[in-house]
């Protein structure tokens, strides 16, 4: 999808406040907003945005342990992935799970109350014949920098989208 400096700043307000009015929205953007809302549809429809959602700081609300987990399956047939994969989207504690190159398969985050807990899920894993050959785990102390906002306009220069014109890509 090709998207202007309209569009980029858009996306970039909407990344720092997703709640924020349509009208504040297209004044942030120097559009009216017939034609901000229009292009907020577009966004929308073609699944650029793919949602809106709070960010929760958990730690306000219980004690909890996250661990980052590298996984890696005995066999690397094409159901052996999908067997785990499927079972990883089940388990509501692996918030993220991303399958990677390199010397392992996937990394997973899973937050839990304890680490008893963690390893109680690990051991349900392991115990559930979904392939896992060895994992490793490491517990996060404190957080340093979590899921923030894109950086849009580096990455869309990057693969030459700001070569159509740099006014475009101008705040």
């Amino acid at each position: 999808m090709k998207l202007d400096g309209y569009d980029l700043r858009i996306l970039e307000a909407l990344q720092r406040d997703g709640r924020m009015t349509k009208v504040k929205l297209a004044e942030q953007v120097h559009l009216s907003p017939t034609p901000c809302w229009e292009r907020l549809k577009r966004l929308e429809d073609s699944g650029v945005i793919a949602g809106y959602h709070a960010r929760i700081d958990l730690r306000r609300l219980a004690t909890v342990t996250e661990v980052l987990v590298e996984v890696t399956l005995d066999r690397h047939r094409h159901h052996d992935f999908q067997r785990f994969e499927s079972a990883v989207r089940d388990i509501a504690e692996i918030v993220e799970c991303h399958a990677v190159g390199g010397g392992v398969d996937y990394l997973m985050k899973v937050v839990v109350p304890s680490v008893d807990a963690f390893q109680r899920l690990m051991d349900r894993l392991l115990t559930s014949d979904l392939g896992i050959g060895r994992y490793f785990s490491y517990v996060v102390t404190k957080p340093v920098k979590s899921a923030g906002e894109l950086p849009l306009r580096r990455l869309l220069e990057a693969q030459g989208e700001g070569a159509r014109s740099d006014e475009n890509f101008s705040s």
